[in-house]
């Protein structure tokens, strides 16, 4: 009993101790007291859904600071004030909250407009302005450092819109914008970046901000007026959403269109009814980027619950970005306050001594506004919208997301970043990547009309306009373009191979395209003017085209546009021809040029050469004096070319020149032949002049086509004006080179390919073109600046100059009529035979000649090597003995055994003997036969006194040499 007592006693006391601590903590909380710090809330119509839904965001933010930082000493107290949708009665807002609330900071307005004024205010008074919903780029031009822009800039958005426009091509759009100060603002951001992809801004749509239905619908029936079909909407939801309304009563929401939405609509789509949404099928836009964490979710579930308990007669409501903007701006500054600390947060008045002015004097400013100010550059937290944080007052998030509009909802196609471009699925650790405008890179698109097909962007307008082609009048050749009156009063028909081949490529769009053609004529028919004329009547509007042989030129390409060329390129120079038959005696050398006729003769010499090297020991024809050697040598090499060689060669070597050497001679000689007898026999027809150069020098006249371009061009080139004679037509033309410069006339007509083609068609065997000796780009059809229709028309150009139409046009127009009356001559050349086409065959001989004297040498050497590896003479000397040996006869060659050489003395064997031993005590030569047993031999009376003869002669060789050693040894 006394131990349950005991403890009894002890749980009772224990309760008493935690419920006095409790209690204690209790009321420490309740004394702890919290500065509350005032800002001002403005925003428009307070009872709308929309700023209920800001509103509720902006109170949800501030109560989730202070439940996650529970020991913060500061509170924020909201004075909300209703701006009523406008600049003053915004203005009159917040000079209230500032003189009689002392607010410490603004978050609003909601409009860019309201925001200009507003921030100058707060620039005076030190208060900083948070917006969450005023997305103006002018908004930066204020460069107050009290502004912070708690969202995207509009001006960032427009890489994204450029990036899509570029993905697909397009190469015009016209931007529609409410026209004030947030639509103006964007514009000129926006021009630039569809100008750096190459697209153009044919027309931009300002709409009023108070439009009524019929202002709509007048502003859509211009747009549908024009080719442009790619449109930029920029206009916040009330008005964008009428304007999509009325786009689908005139049925501008089929395959034909492109429209894309900018942010400050696409931002708002989750907040958008049924019927605007079912207006907008098809439509692309362009939104902020909001990662889908778990903190969000669960924060839109809760958001939904206190809404709905709030305002219960608010039914189907979301989230849209601007309210996750102003959850974060609460936040944020609800942190930049508490890490301001428990200061006195009021105003002092200016001291008048100051430049400021009544102004700031009456109201005063905020004690803690630049330290608010500082606070707010340094927060920085991941918020519900993403990482939140202020560079230089602007929220720094720049990823976009494009959506396609599809049923009930948004389709995400794809995602863009400032440094990758377009990316069909996110990637946020990617940075470096290369950039990338490819539609590759988005999610399949449902276009306006449920059309899976990409529009092109442009549209003959439906006011039923017919495009109004131009065409030149002119009298010379009448098969490039050819106007004939028609039937009736101020009819025409135009034909030609230029007609033919606009005809076929406008045929070959994927597209109908009605069109009219237009001669360039004065009322008499006559031509109105030049081609240069004719291309800046499309520069000025009069024609939508120009079909004609329009040369592209860059100087025209500056204000008109230019198709692919359909004919050749180039300006040629055609001149007369004159029979060039050499009547000169040395017409022989012709033939083959001076580098080719050294070459032969170098080779006669060195084949002569080898022949002699490899004959003279073995061969009795190559010995003897020396001039009969040199001689006999060159006789032989040169004799090769009738083949007539009185000369026998032995060896196997020289037999083996010879051969080759005699082949090379024979296509030598056939070659000469040939091309002499052509020179002699075959009319040749040569241009009188060859070189445009010439024509300057010699100042002749030179013909063009009138109205061309060709005579400036010449002008340019240096000639002179008066040397230039004009002609109309191609009869014309020959008129005057048949009466030559001399005559009236002129010596060279330079034009187009396609034109002197034509000319010598008619004139092929009195005329011969040169060159091109200008560079041109070929005819080309002729648009307006930026047509849409250029790139489709030079891909058809292109499918008609590769395919079977092309030749059927030119044989219509070129070959048909294009006979030549006179057999057309054959043209020579006349260029002599070079050396680059025998080289081949001088390598190979010089290659069997060079091998050949290098094995008689080796051949020779080894034969005699012991004459070098003797001691006791110079260098010099043993070659010299050597040289010697090699100027005597081979006896042992079998040439010389036949002859019964052997028989005989050897006197070249006395002289090696003797220097082989210059040291040995033997200082005669061995005994030569005595003349008593010559001459009792059985030899005969001849052979006798031939050995007798050689016995007298080697003796005194014999004294010679050993003279010679003697000297050598003393």
């Amino acid at each position: 009993m006394k131990m349950g007592k005991a403890t009894n006693l002890f749980g009772s006391f224990f309760f008493l101790v935690c419920l006095s601590i409790e209690f204690s903590l209790v009321v420490r909380g309740q004394n702890r007291t919290t500065i509350p710090v005032n800002v001002g809330v403005v925003l428009d119509d307070l009872d709308s859904p929309n700023t209920k839904v800001w509103l509720s965001c902006i109170n949800l933010g501030l109560s989730d600071f202070y439940t996650s930082h529970g020991s913060s000493t500061t509170r924020l107290a909201l004075s909300i004030r209703d701006s009523r949708e406008g600049v003053v009665d915004a203005a009159a807002a917040a000079l209230d909250l500032i003189k009689n609330d002392q607010v410490q900071a603004i978050l609003g307005p909601k409009s860019s407009m309201q925001a200009n004024f507003v921030i100058e205010l707060g620039d005076k008074t030190q208060v900083p302005i948070i917006s969450f919903s005023a997305t103006s780029p002018s908004l930066t031009s204020i460069r107050s450092s009290y502004f912070f822009r708690a969202a995207q800039n509009d001006s960032s958005q427009v890489k994204a819109i450029s990036a899509v426009v570029q993905a697909f091509g397009w190469r015009e759009a016209v931007p529609i914008y409410i026209d004030n100060e947030y639509g103006q603002g964007v514009i000129p951001y926006l021009v630039d970046a569809l100008q750096e992809v190459q697209a153009q801004v044919p027309y931009r749509s300002a709409i009023p901000p108070e439009a009524t239905d019929d202002q709509l619908v007048a502003e859509l029936y211009k747009l549908m007026t024009m080719q442009t079909r790619v449109f930029i909407v920029h206009m916040l939801p009330s008005l964008g959403s009428r304007l999509f309304a009325k786009a689908q009563e005139m049925d501008m929401m089929d395959g034909d269109y492109v429209w894309i939405m900018a942010s400050g609509m696409t931002n708002h789509l989750t907040n958008m009814n049924a019927s605007v949404i079912n207006s907008l099928q098809g439509a692309l836009g362009v939104r902020t980027y909001v990662p889908q964490t778990k903190e969000l979710v669960n924060f839109r579930a809760r958001w939904k619950r206190q809404f709905q308990k709030d305002n219960p007669t608010i039914i189907d409501t979301e989230l849209d970005v601007p309210a996750l903007w102003a959850y974060d701006a609460a936040f944020a500054l609800a942190m930049a306050v508490e890490n301001v600390g428990t200061k006195n947060f009021g105003f002092e008045k200016a001291n008048a001594s100051t430049n400021s002015s009544t102004f700031l004097e009456y109201f005063g400013v905020s004690q803690n506004g630049p330290e608010l100010c500082q606070s707010l550059s340094s927060t920085n937290f991941r918020g519900l919208s993403g990482d939140f944080s202020f560079v230089d007052g602007q929220l720094q998030n720049s990823i976009f997301e494009l959506v396609n509009v599809i049923g009930n909802a948004a389709k995400t196609i794809g995602f863009w970043k400032p440094q990758s471009g377009l990316e069909k699925k996110l990637n946020l650790t990617n940075t470096n990547g290369p950039y990338s405008t490819s539609k590759s890179n988005l999610a399949p698109i449902l276009w306006p009309g449920d059309s899976p097909s990409i529009p092109k962007g442009w549209e003959i307008p439906t006011n039923g306009k017919r495009l109004r082609v131009g065409v030149p009048v002119i009298d010379g050749f009448a098969e490039f373009v050819k106007v004939v009156p028609g039937p009736r009063a101020n009819t025409t028909k135009v034909f030609g191979f230029c007609i033919d081949v606009f005809n076929a490529a406008m045929a070959g769009l994927p597209y109908a395209v009605t069109y009219d053609f237009i001669p360039f004529a004065k009322p008499d028919g006559t031509s109105a003017g030049s081609y240069d004329d004719l291309v800046q009547q499309v520069f000025l509007g009069n024609f939508d085209a120009l079909a004609a042989d329009t040369t592209i030129r860059a100087n025209r390409s500056l204000y008109v546009d230019f198709t692919l060329p359909y004919t050749e390129a180039g300006v040629v120079m055609v001149v007369p021809m004159k029979d060039g038959m050499n009547k000169s005696a040395w017409i022989f050398l012709k033939p083959l040029t001076w580098d080719l006729w050294l070459t032969i003769l170098c080779f006669f010499v060195f084949i002569g050469f080898v022949v002699w090297v490899l004959e003279h020991r073995i061969n009795e024809e190559f010995r003897g004096p020396p001039s009969h050697q040199i001689g006999t040598s060159f006789w032989f090499s040169f004799s090769t070319m009738v083949f007539a060689q009185r000369e026998k060669v032995v060896s196997n070597l020289a037999r083996f020149v010879v051969i080759v050497w005699v082949f090379v001679v024979l296509i030598l000689t056939q070659s000469y032949t040939a091309s002499l007898t052509s020179l002699l026999t075959v009319k040749q027809l040569q241009p009188t002049f060859s070189d445009f150069s010439d024509l300057i020098k010699n100042k002749e006249y030179i013909g063009y086509f009138e109205g061309s371009y060709v005579g400036e061009l010449l002008i340019q080139s240096g000639v002179d004006p008066n040397k230039l004679r004009p002609y109309k037509s191609s009869d014309e033309c020959h008129e005057f080179l048949t009466n030559g410069s001399a005559n009236g006339g002129i010596a060279a007509t330079i034009d187009e390919t396609p034109s002197m083609k034509l000319f010598l068609a008619k004139y092929c065997s009195k005329y011969t073109m040169i060159g091109p000796i200008f560079k041109t780009d070929g005819f080309g059809f002729v648009f307006p600046k930026g047509s849409p229709l250029v790139p489709d028309v030079s891909r058809a150009i292109l499918n008609v100059t590769e395919g079977d139409a092309m030749k059927e046009i030119e044989n219509k127009w070129f070959v048909g009529d294009a006979t030549c009356s006179d057999t057309k001559p054959t043209i020579s050349d006349s260029n002599s035979l070079g050396l680059d086409s025998f080289w081949g065959l001088f390598l190979i001989a010089g290659v069997s000649s060079s091998l050949s004297l290098i094995i008689c040498a080796a051949s020779f050497c080894y034969r005699h090597w012991h004459m070098f590896m003797t001691t006791g003479t110079s260098a010099w000397k043993r070659i010299k003995v050597m040289l010697r040996i090699f100027d005597q006869k081979d006896l042992s060659s079998h040439n010389f055994r036949k002859t019964g050489s052997q028989d005989g003395y050897n006197a070249g064997s006395i002289a090696i003997s003797v220097e082989a031993s210059p040291n040995s005590n033997s200082t005669r030569p061995p005994s030569p036969p005595s003349p008593e047993s010559i001459g009792h031999s059985n030899l005969s009376s001849e052979k006798k006194e031939y050995y007798r003869l050689l016995l007298v002669k080697n003796i005194q060789k014999c004294e010679e040499v050993l003279k010679e050693l003697k000297n050598t040894i003393n």
